[in-house]
This record gives C-alpha cells, structure tokens and sequence, in this order.
C-alpha cells in the first residue's frame, strides 16, 4: 500500500501529521473553546428564509466579492469595535484559517518569514508552513504576556516578513495592551517593513476594548475575527479581516474565486442581524467564565487571567493524568501541549458546575498525592510554571480560532 511519504511530497511536509482533534462522547465537553449556545429560533428560521431566497440562484456564481456581507461586517465592527471602518476594509473568507492562509499567501511564501509568541494559536505556524514560509517561534514571560523587549530584539534580529499576534491569546486566554502591539509594529516597521497580523477571534470576550483602532495610519496592520466564537457560529465557517485597503487588494491577488458560497454569505447576512441577541449570550458567557476563575482559585487552583471564551488552569506535575482524572468524572477539557496547565471553555452554568465538582475533587486527590506543582505567584494570580514533568506530544494547541 502506497504510504504518503512515497509520493512526490514537498520535503518539508515529511513525516509531518494531518491536524486533527478527537472528539470524545462524554456528557460534558469543555475542550474545542465553541459557544455551548444554540442558535436562537428566530435567527434559525431568518437563516431558513435567507438560503431559501440563495437556493434559487444556486445555478449562479455566488458574489465573487461578497460586497453586501462585507459592508454588514464593516458595519457590525464600526459599531462595537470602537472604530469606523468601510467595506473596502473588510475582507471576508471561509474561517479566520482562510484568511490567516491568504495572508501568508500575498505576504509569506518561501524565502519569507512569519513569528510567533508561544504559547499561541499553533495554526499560524502550521499555515506558515503550508505556504512555504518559514516560522520563528517567539518568546513570552512565564505568566504568559508577551515579552515586549525580548519580541521587539527578535524582530529586530529575525527580521519577519509577517507577524503574529493574538489578544486575546489561545491557548492562555491573555489579552495583549495596545502599546505592545505598536512597539511590536513598529521594530516591524523598523526592520523590514512587515505584516503585523492581530488576531481577535475571542476579541467579544475581552475586558479590553479591541485593538482595530490601531489601523488608523498603519497600513501594515491588520485585525482578524471569526464568526465562531461569539456569534456562536462555528459550522458556518466565516472569519474576517480589516485592515488597509490596500491589504485587502492584495489578498484577492490570492483569493480563490467565488470562495464564499451564497449559502454561507446568505447565513452569515442573518446572523448579522442579530448581533444584539447573540452579543448577550457573549455577556452570559463573560459572567460564566469569570465565576470559573473565580472558583478555581477559591479551590487552590493557579489561574491565568482570562479574556477569552476558556480559562487556563494548573498546575499540574503530570497534566495528562490531571486530565484523565477530570474526564473519569465525565468532562473533557483540553490537554494543549502546555507544560503543568490545562484549558477548559466556558461552558453553560449546568456545564460549568459540573466542571467545577470534577476539578475540586482531582484537586484534592491530587493534592493528597503530591501530583500538583507549586511555584512563586506572578502578576496575573498564577505560578510561575514549573519544569515539565515530561514532554508532552499527544495534544497541539492547533484547534478552534477559526
């Protein structure tokens, strides 16, 4: 049988796996960072009525620009980013993947470079290299902020051609201050010039206000969403950039054509229409996440402040047999490849109390055993991580911020 590594494959897609999550059946999942709220009705039915009306130009091309849902998502951040900004700002595609991907493409590519501040969003390196472009893995502090001094030497020295940045950050949950992102754009500006790509696809979910303000006068910066996230969409695979318009000039350079279906532009045009239902369950979830934080410290958990959708808890000596022990009590969480912490999402109340019972008892049993690593407090409440009890390969951080 033919395996893929005897086929004409590009060198350095070799020995390399597929991405791929593994979904459990278990009463409680916290694992993938999804809105655990269904759709309302009456926008189910309002997406109903939409793809009915598509349904009959489905012998049509779709709009290869996608000119209507770009002004609506120009429109939706206008009003709740705290910034104005028009459809030829906006760029639409089939998940913030898709657009990370054609990013990478105008940008990237081989003989280019991308970094990254790590722990992060695994999909940037993993895109990176799909495109040919070469990755730098970038450093944080132990609490998991952004080591501005050390990025800006990095970017100094390496001198990228694209950079990442995620506020909030996945897997840790932390949020990125607006002066670090223009110190980071400007060593950028200063060293090449490059790409400074800022990643909000959990930016509802922020106590900080959002970092699309900071396009004004940078043409090189551009702010990435997702319709996943908060607006609880994550089959509909819609994410969105805006930036410059001259960046989205260059990524239809890329593009493919027709890329955006008229089923998905159709269900994305309704959601649309609901922001204001689908922002509350935002708050209910903000309220959720913030009572686990709360709680996990109250039962002698670390705790990493959190301004996304999920919360990251420790810390563990062996942070596979802490997730065991949490899902022998019938709830998943995410074991993401972080040394001592594990990820939990913000579930609904009912969710989230299961979780709660679970952790409080493996955080006894753990305790009792001697399986919980302690270390000196840091500015956000949790420890400073401790050396790893081994190198953990089963798990990537490589999921869900589409």
């Amino acid at each position: 049988m033919t395996r893929v590594d005897d086929l004409p494959l590009r060198e350095e897609l070799r020995g390399q796996t597929a991405y791929g999550a593994p979904q459990l059946d278990v009463p409680v999942r916290l694992n993938t960072n999804e809105n655990p709220y269904p759709l309302p009705e009456p926008l189910v039915a309002r997406i109903a009525e939409r793809v009915a009306e598509a349904a009959r130009g489905l012998n049509r091309y779709p709009d290869r620009d996608a000119v209507e849902l770009r002004t609506e998502l120009a429109a939706y951040l206008s009003r709740t980013a705290g910034h104005a900004v028009g459809t030829g700002q906006v760029w639409a595609a089939n998940g913030s993947n898709e657009i990370i991907q054609q990013l990478l493409q105008a940008f990237g590519g081989p003989g280019r470079t991308a970094i990254g501040f790590e722990p992060s969003y695994s999909m940037h390196a993993l895109i990176s290299r799909g495109t040919g472009t070469g990755w730098i893995s970038g450093p944080r502090n132990p609490d998991f902020t952004v080591d501005v001094a050390a990025a800006v030497r990095e970017i100094a020295e390496r001198r990228p051609h694209v950079v990442f940045v995620c506020s909030p950050n996945n897997p840790t949950g932390t949020a990125v201050e607006a002066e670090t992102v223009v110190a980071l754009y400007d060593a950028a500006q200063a060293a090449r010039p490059s790409l400074v790509v800022v990643d909000e696809a959990y930016g509802e979910f922020s106590h900080h206000p959002s970092l699309l303000p900071l396009i004004e006068g940078r043409p090189n910066l551009v702010v990435t969403r997702t319709m996943s996230k908060a607006f609880g969409a994550a089959g509909l695979r819609l994410g969105y950039l805006a930036a410059d318009p001259a960046v989205v000039e260059a990524v239809q350079l890329v593009r493919l054509p027709y890329h955006l279906s008229s089923v998905t532009q159709a269900t994305a045009l309704a959601a649309l229409e609901y922001t204001d239902t689908l922002l509350g369950y935002v708050a209910q979830l903000k309220r959720e996440r913030d009572r686990v934080v709360q709680s996990l410290r109250a039962c002698g958990y670390d705790v990493v402040d959190s301004d996304a959708n999920f919360v990251q808890f420790g810390r563990f000596a062996d942070s596979h047999a802490a997730w065991q022990a949490i899902l022998d009590h019938g709830v998943l969480v995410r074991d993401n490849g972080v040394p001592g912490w594990l990820r939990v999402s913000a579930g609904t109340p009912e969710e989230n109390d299961a979780f709660l019972t679970a952790a409080e008892s493996v955080r006894k049993a753990f305790d009792a055993a001697g399986a919980l690593a302690h270390g000196e407090p840091t500015a956000t409440g949790a420890a400073e991580p401790a050396p790893p009890a081994h190198d953990i390969q089963h798990t990537s951080t490589a999921e869900e911020s589409a």
